[in-house]
């Protein structure tokens, strides 16, 4: 008979793993296996092998039985010390008819019959692991029981627009059991990975179990024109010569709509002008900041007027710029 899989080892965590590296090994390996989402010949077995693994290493006083007796400690009677267990599993036992016969009072020592323990070999290991093997040798295998649904991910893909007003969109999934339709809340300001929770619309559970939750993480689109680095957002502020020069007052496009912004005199292209809270919206706390970021633009084809006026500006003007920034 093939040994069982160490627990440790199927969920894939060393043996001074705590409660919490236990639980979070669980929930990944879950949410991989889980028949409904796995449909893999072998998914069903992995995902009871891992439930059963965790059943076991999430009770401390189950744990702690497994640690001591390995993969016989629901057969081990309370009481019965590790030691002598260990002993006996290593091939120091007698065979049962001469514990039975000492216990009659035979010769070889006397014989403890009420503890069931002898001097020597510890226990009757043969009448101790009477009930663990049925006809044939083979282990019985006992119900599952019911097991909570895994938890699903999916990708919500969202203009930065969009992530800035939020609002309630509905959506199709298609699952196992067909299509469903979904409503979700999209809070203002959400930002690209952050995951929002649909209870109870997950993965089925097994015999009358709770459902798990659905996750929708959030994918912010490129966009061409606005930066988003967590709720900082950053655009392009096109600027003419004198404008940037002489400094300006401007408008300039936000997600949520136009905003002023005054130009320094002097500002050259590259410079990085914050706008105070007109990032992306945080409803718990502190929104983030907008980066007008200035470029300096010329015409692509200037005026006779414009001509002159930049070749009279390059006669009077000793500003180099390869030499002066």
């Amino acid at each position: 008979m093939a040994s069982p899989r160490d627990f440790y080892d199927a969920l894939g965590v060393s043996r001074d793993a705590t409660a919490d590296e236990i639980q979070r090994e669980y929930r990944k390996l879950a949410r991989t296996y889980h028949p409904d989402i796995n449909k893999a010949p072998d998914a069903e077995d992995r995902f009871a092998e891992i439930s059963e693994a965790y059943d076991v290493l999430s009770d401390p006083d189950t744990r702690k039985r497994y640690d001591a007796f390995g993969p016989d400690f629901r057969h081990v009677p309370e009481g019965v010390d590790p030691a002598s267990w260990r002993r006996a599993q290593a091939g120091n036992r007698r065979p049962a008819s001469e514990a039975r016969s000492r216990a009659s009072g035979g010769s070889g020592g006397p014989w403890h019959a009420a503890s069931g323990f002898d001097d020597d070999i510890g226990f009757d290991i043969d009448d101790l692991l009477g009930g663990m093997f049925g006809a044939g040798g083979g282990r019985r295998r006992s119900g599952w029981g019911p097991i909570a649904g895994a938890d699903q991910e999916v990708e919500l893909e969202l203009t930065v627009e969009e992530a800035y007003v939020g609002g309630r969109r509905s959506f199709t999934l298609q699952g196992p059991d067909g299509e469903r339709q979904l409503e979700v809340t999209i809070p203002a300001g959400v930002v690209d990975g952050q995951r929002i929770r649909l209870p109870g619309q997950g993965g089925r559970g097994t015999e009358g179990a709770n459902a798990g939750d659905l996750y929708f993480v959030v994918r912010l689109l490129p966009h061409p024109r606005y930066r988003v680095e967590g709720r900082n957002i950053t655009v392009s502020l096109p600027l003419a010569p004198w404008e940037a020069a002489l400094g300006a007052s401007v408008a300039v496009d936000t997600p949520g709509g136009e905003a002023k912004v005054r130009v320094p005199a002097g500002s050259s292209s590259r410079r990085r002008l914050r706008l105070r809270g007109r990032g992306m919206p945080n409803p718990r706390g502190t929104p983030g900041d907008l980066y007008a970021e200035v470029a300096i633009m010329v015409p692509k084809k200037a005026t006779d007027a414009e001509r002159r006026l930049f070749e009279e500006l390059s006669r009077v003007s000793d500003f180099d710029p390869r030499r002066d920034t």
